[in-house]
């Protein structure tokens, strides 16, 4: 088995954009997952829409489909995709406390989704915690990681809940 390799390195180690030309077209499908903690009044002012900013949800899940939109935009060497699919959910969790978010990606194309639904799931906690900002500036990010990818010649990917990976 050959050892892995930076794909996004040329032979000389400068930068460039990953040659897809010669991939097979297949259906792919990324989700990513991540979290943002907060106080208990924060997460209750946020799930009863009474935000001063308005509708911190709504808003946070339309910024995380923007962002997947744009992901080509923000990230260097990202192909520009046309997405099939954006879907971006946000649940609250008394446990954290905070918000659990997760974004599913998926398009029809040579190259995969995952900085996509990685993107989203960033950009929909920033979001989150822009808006919010103004009742507890000490709100925390965290856990933002790829879950599963489908689709392409490396096949079914998952995260598994005790941090292992599976796959076929």
């Amino acid at each position: 088995m050959a050892e892995p390799t930076l794909t996004h390195l040329d032979a000389a180690g400068a930068a460039n954009m990953v040659d897809v030309s010669e991939k097979e077209t297949t259906h792919r499908i990324a989700v990513a997952r991540g979290h943002i903690t907060m106080r208990s009044e924060t997460l209750e002012l946020i799930s009863s829409g009474n935000a001063k900013k308005g509708d911190v949800i709504g808003t946070a899940r339309i910024a995380g489909i923007l962002a997947a939109k744009k992901t080509h935009e923000l990230i260097p060497l990202c192909h520009p995709l046309m997405l099939s699919k954006v879907n971006v959910d946000i649940e609250p969790d008394d446990s954290l406390p905070g918000l659990v978010v997760t974004a599913t990606t998926k398009v029809s194309g040579q190259t995969g989704v995952e900085m996509e639904a990685l993107t989203a799931c960033s950009l929909t906690c920033l979001t989150i915690y822009d808006m919010a900002k103004a009742v507890d500036r000490g709100m925390v990010i965290g856990d933002i990681r790829l879950v599963e990818k489908a689709g392409g010649k490396s096949g079914h990917w998952t995260l598994e809940k005790d941090g292992s990976e599976g796959g076929t």
